[in-house]
């Protein structure tokens, strides 16, 4: 009876420590599904990119080796050329949402402008 009871409390325990452990790992689900997001089209690009450019290096008759290395090379800049695209999108988004932030405060503190130009008085 002892062991039974021992064994249904460890067993208890365990799945105790398990959902824990489980649950503290809940707010990395967010990020996995932006990631999942945004990486399954990256890879896509990359593939559409790289894919027609190595069956031309391979036509052209260039060895195995010189083909992995270009296409290895050139997959790798058209990858820092989009990873600087989404740096400079980080940038560049919050300093607009504040621009217009303030632009807009500035107009309802100042009420409706007359944007119309004057009349020439000749």
């Amino acid at each position: 009876m002892w062991a039974l009871l021992k064994s249904l409390l460890a067993q208890w325990a365990i799945l105790k420590l398990l959902l824990k452990s489980v649950g503290s790992l809940t707010w990395l689900l967010p990020l996995a599904f932006l990631l999942k997001a945004v990486g399954l089209p990256l890879l896509l690009l990359l593939a559409v990119l790289a894919i027609p450019l190595v069956i031309v290096l391979v036509l052209i008759g260039l060895p195995l080796i010189l083909v992995v290395v270009v296409g290895g090379a050139l997959t790798t800049f058209t990858l820092w050329v989009v990873s600087m695209g989404l740096l400079a999108l980080k940038v560049a988004i919050p300093v607009l949402l504040v621009f217009w932030l303030v632009r807009w405060l500035r107009r309802s503190k100042g009420g409706a402008t007359d944007t119309s130009k004057p009349a020439d008085a000749t």
